[in-house]
């Protein structure tokens, strides 16, 4: 962290001193709140800064190196201070999936690649509002991506039907794990 630099502009250099290419250590950082920063996250993945959209890839995929997910919220993390952001729903969208071996690869749109398995679960919930699945993959440490419905549809082209002891539900396996992607169809008679 530069010495005197504070909000985003320490964000920034922060996160550019994360060593070699791997993701900084923020869960190791233990800063006091040092307040808000007007970021938002929309639910469609754009990122906002004071109402503007961030325009440059590389700062938005700069500034998801150093995002957190603490009990009170999301925040921006650096060694000396916490920023808390609003994400609408998930901070970032699964863009693309592979099947490579036995595993689905993902990745997301600040260029996270994540494998599905027992550590980064799929998961699939009901919106409340429009009755539709909402599927998310675990991407590290609680930071969640919204899968893409291009990427769902292929998912569900890889689903196989198990039997759930409540019935029949549809499961698409990844590194040894199944996960419940939705309900068997059934053809209208």
């Amino acid at each position: 962290m530069i010495e005197g630099v504070g909000g985003l502009e320490g964000v920034i250099a922060a996160a550019k001193q994360a060593p070699g290419r791997g993701l900084p250590p923020v869960h190791l950082w233990n800063p006091t709140h040092c307040g808000d920063i007007d970021i938002v996250i929309k639910r469609n993945g754009l990122w906002f800064h004071e109402g503007t959209p961030i325009g440059r890839e590389a700062l938005v995929r700069l500034f998801s190196t150093v995002l957190r997910k603490d009990p009170e919220g999301y925040v921006l993390v650096t060694p000396v201070e916490k920023l808390a952001i609003r994400v609408e729903d998930a901070p970032f969208i699964a863009v693309r999936v592979d099947r490579v071996g036995e595993a689905l690869r993902f990745i997301t749109n600040v260029g996270d690649v994540v494998e599905a398995g027992p550590d980064n679960a799929i998961r699939v919930q009901m919106d409340p509002e429009t009755g539709e699945p909402r599927p998310y993959l675990h991407v590290r440490r609680g930071l969640e991506a919204l899968i893409a419905r291009p990427v769902f549809y292929e998912i569900a082209e890889m689903a196989h039907e198990r039997d759930t002891g409540a019935g029949p539900a549809m499961f698409v396996s990844s590194n040894g794990a199944w996960f419940e992607v939705g309900p068997v169809e059934t053809d209208p008679a």
